[in-house]
């Protein structure tokens, strides 16, 4: 059953009279006509209503113009979903039924509400991530993806859609007959189609151009300098931006693709202290997003920071896109890249049926077929387990001779016991042919003991082998690294560690003051989600501490500067 129906009165809660005089010292009543719009689907939201007086109908309106009601709310009811956390564009639309009086909160007095009025918080919050779970749902309030299903740029968008909490629908053109006039009017070799909230089609756009014209991606970013800029919204950077902006800090984070990093495409991870039963990545880090909004931190995705220069004070970041930020210090967290085997066509065959990581929608392509899963720690674990209960079976490829120097021992023992995966030690894939166009049809592994090689017709290969730092954007910055190329900090022999006015050493700093790694990207991480989450956390203690050296630091030179120029003053006899 669907979130709306199954959580209705957690997701649709009635405030009592006390409860809507309590919220008004965080907005403003204003009063609309019957037939006006409070929301629009593809605008930006001014915030969250509650209604005082009157009622108001919300309803869904798909791009291709389809309308459909989602509920009517009333006195006591609130109009809100996630999106009004950051300001984002509207996923809905709102129109009064009635003359209205309502209480507009604006996001930034949102936020505030949510943390000083902590079980009107929890309610307010609780329904705004269930009313998003209901439109994801729903496909209601995002764009429209037009094209053949298995179509490899249709899996590439749905796939950014997706891990991103975006509404969205998938059309098959062959199975409907509006989609297939669509593209007989555009034409159909740009596909897919990705028909926008305002109108706009755009044709086979990249994940910037969609994520643009959404309003995902903000190029209109505060112009004032951060106390901190984080690089990374995986585990790491999130647990950064929740700790760092719940203590007052003034918190900013880029990231290229997807929050979660490669934690958010994990299918399960059990082994995270206080989910016994286990939890998906997104599950995880989507909770970690929208908690990293409530305290108030900018999270801007998809935004690739281009290079960090490192000599000017403030930092300056420039970006890709939008106008380069400042910050009085940055937070590396920017993890790792997929590590590819060396096979000389890999690269012609990514997403067109070889993939990094296993999602329901790349899992969906698998669904009674062989498939090749290449890797043996938990990351490939956790992906064959998954992929188990799609595919008909699963070749996983271990380059070693054991799993269990490399992978938990629980993961070990579900492979043995699930009958469709037939593990292949000291086996490397070497080889991947494909047909005219351009699809995985075929390829061939070799056992590195006796030199077998076997071929097969298979048209997916899952790669988790491993990865590589994600540090090309400080290319020219000075910061240290070891000879993998991951960062070295404090805690590194090499790499004295600095001393805060406290006498404490920073040990996750790195070579060039106030720049700070963690995560997966540091040289001499423990690669698991609790590490990152957990020097995520450390980091904030350290940053309190050069924040404050930086600003004795800059007090003493502005002392000393009004010293010289009272100096000079009296040498030239112009003394006050």
């Amino acid at each position: 059953m669907a979130t709306i129906d199954t959580r209705r009165d957690q997701m649709l809660p009635k405030l009592t009279p006390e409860e809507v005089d309590r919220l008004r010292r965080f907005g403003e009543v204003r009063r609309y006509a019957s037939g006006e719009p409070l929301f629009v689907a593809g605008q930006e939201a001014p915030g969250m209503f509650v209604f005082i007086s009157g009622r108001v109908l919300v309803s869904r309106r798909d791009p291709l113009g389809h309308r459909e009601p989602i509920v009517e709310q009333g006195p006591g009811e609130f109009l809100a979903e996630l999106g009004q956390l950051s300001g984002q564009r509207a996923l809905v639309d709102g129109h009064a039924v009635s003359d209205v009086e309502a209480l507009l909160i604006p996001p930034e007095k949102l936020r505030n509400l949510l943390i000083a009025e902590t079980d009107l918080g929890d309610k307010i919050m609780r329904a705004l991530i269930l009313r998003r779970v209901a439109l994801i749902e729903m496909g209601s309030g995002g764009p429209v993806l037009i094209g053949p299903a298995e179509s490899p740029d249709m899996v590439r968008l749905q796939g950014f859609l997706a891990r991103n909490a975006q509404p969205h629908q998938v059309i098959d053109p062959s199975e409907d007959p509006e989609a297939a006039a669509l593209i007989d009017r555009y034409g159909p070799n740009e596909l897919p189609l990705a028909v926008c909230p305002n109108g706009t089609v755009l044709k086979n756009p990249s994940e910037a151009e969609l994520a643009q014209m959404l309003g995902m991606a903000r190029t209109d970013l505060p112009h004032r300098t951060f106390d901190v800029a984080i690089v990374g919204a995986g585990p790491a950077g999130l647990a950064t931006a929740v700790y760092a902006a719940s203590e007052g800090l003034s918190v900013i984070v880029f990231e290229q693709r997807a929050f979660g990093g490669q934690a958010g495409a994990s299918s399960r991870i059990e082994n995270y202290l206080g989910f016994p039963t286990g939890i998906s990545g997104q599950a995880l880090m989507g909770r970690a997003y929208v908690q990293a909004q409530k305290f108030g931190a900018e999270i801007i995705i998809p935004v690739p920071v281009k290079r960090l220069h490192c000599n000017d004070m403030p930092r300056t970041l420039e970006l890709e896109q939008g106008r380069p930020t400042k910050a009085r210090a940055v937070v590396v967290a920017s993890g790792a890249s997929y590590r590819r085997p060396d096979i000389p066509n890999l690269r012609d065959f990514e997403g067109r049926g070889v993939w990094y990581w296993a999602s329901p929608i790349e899992a969906r392509m698998c669904r009674d077929a062989e498939i090749v899963l290449v890797g043996g720690g938990n990351s490939a674990g956790q992906g064959v387990v998954f992929l188990s209960r799609h595919a008909k079976k699963i070749w996983m490829l271990v380059r070693g001779p054991s799993l269990d120097a490399t992978m938990s021992h629980y993961l070990i023992d579900r492979i043995k016991e699930t009958p469709n995966i037939e593990v292949l030690m000291e086996t490397e894939l070497v080889a991947l042919a494909g047909n005219e166009e351009g699809r995985l049809t075929r390829v061939r592994w070799q056992h590195k003991p006796t030199g077998k090689e076997t071929e097969k017709p298979i048209r997916n290969v899952f790669l988790f082998i491993g990865a590589d730092p994600a540090t090309k954007w400080l290319e020219g910055c000075g910061v240290a690294v070891d000879a993998k190329g991951f960062i070295t900090t404090g805690c590194e022999s090499d790499v004295p560690a600095s001393a805060g006015p406290d006498g404490r050493s920073r040990a996750l700093e790195t070579s060039v003051p106030g720049i700070f790694a963690i995560g997966d990207v540091r040289s001499g991480s423990v690669k698991r989600v609790g590490a990152g989450i957990g020097e995520g956390a450390a980091v904030v203690a350290e940053l309190h501490s050069y924040l404050a050296e930086s600003s004795i630091s800059a007090q003493e030179r502005k002392e000393s500067i009004g010293e010289r120029t009272q100096t000079d003053a009296v040498l030239l006899g112009h003394s006050g």
